[in-house]
């Protein structure tokens, strides 16, 4: 089954009242009226895509260790994810696809990591819980997301049904108050940090499967090679 057929399955289990929240029909209002009003903003279509060059950054991982995108990119291209957090189950049926497809990936020479605003104890666990062999890093404030274009702030009463309903509040799972994530998005960006394939999606439980990313790669490949 392919990543979008396993999202669109989970939605429908949980918007049907299933596992894991058994949530009310309202629940579901105020996360669809939130999506459709960050879809109808157009911020996806201003956010940083295919051809422009992505921002130089360095950020940490779990363990504290820097990673600098120039570093990143001096050994390949550079599969770049941004996810929500670890408290997200859309974002890790991602990560797990993204683990699946890492030796392709690498087959390819691609290198591959992802970005979250939690903080790095969350971003440890997602790597745990997920069995994650590629670096998440912590973006405080969403900094990097801001610069691909990617940061929004959730509406007050999304803030309010996440904080006090689902008990996800993200200024304690991020470490910081401004309520803001990242879309959810998938980057390739080859080693002279131009963006050869950008996915944005202001829906965060729509995302495409991991095998759309090896063409691109391919033909990456295929242009150093000649």
């Amino acid at each position: 089954m392919s990543l979008p057929e396993k999202l669109a399955a989970f939605r429908a289990n949980f918007e049907a009242g299933g596992p894991p929240r058994n949530a009310p029909a309202w629940i579901h209002e105020v996360m669809h009226r939130a999506t459709a009003e960050l879809v109808a903003s157009g911020a996806a279509e201003r956010a940083l895509q295919a051809g422009d060059t992505a921002p130089a950054f360095t950020l940490q991982d779990a363990d504290g260790v820097a990673h600098a995108s120039t570093d990143l990119l001096a050994r390949g291209p550079l599969v770049l994810t941004f996810y929500r957090g670890v408290w997200c189950p859309y974002c890790n049926m991602d990560l797990q696809a993204l683990q699946e497809a890492l030796p392709a990936l690498r087959e390819r020479g691609a290198g591959l990591a992802a970005v979250s605003p939690q903080t790095p104890a969350n971003s440890r666990k997602s790597a745990r819980d997920n069995q994650l062999e590629f670096p998440i890093l912590s973006d405080p404030g969403n900094a990097v997301a801001a610069a691909f274009g990617l940061r929004f702030r959730l509406p007050d009463d999304l803030i309010a049904l996440y904080r006090d309903t689902l008990k996800k509040d993200l200024a304690v799972i991020n470490d910081e108050p401004s309520w803001t994530l990242p879309m959810p998005a998938r980057y390739v960006i080859a080693p002279d940090g131009v963006i050869a394939y950008a996915e944005v999606n202001p829906d965060y439980t729509r995302r495409p499967d991991p095998s759309e990313l090896l063409p691109v790669l391919d033909r990456l490949q295929r242009g150093v090679a000649a």
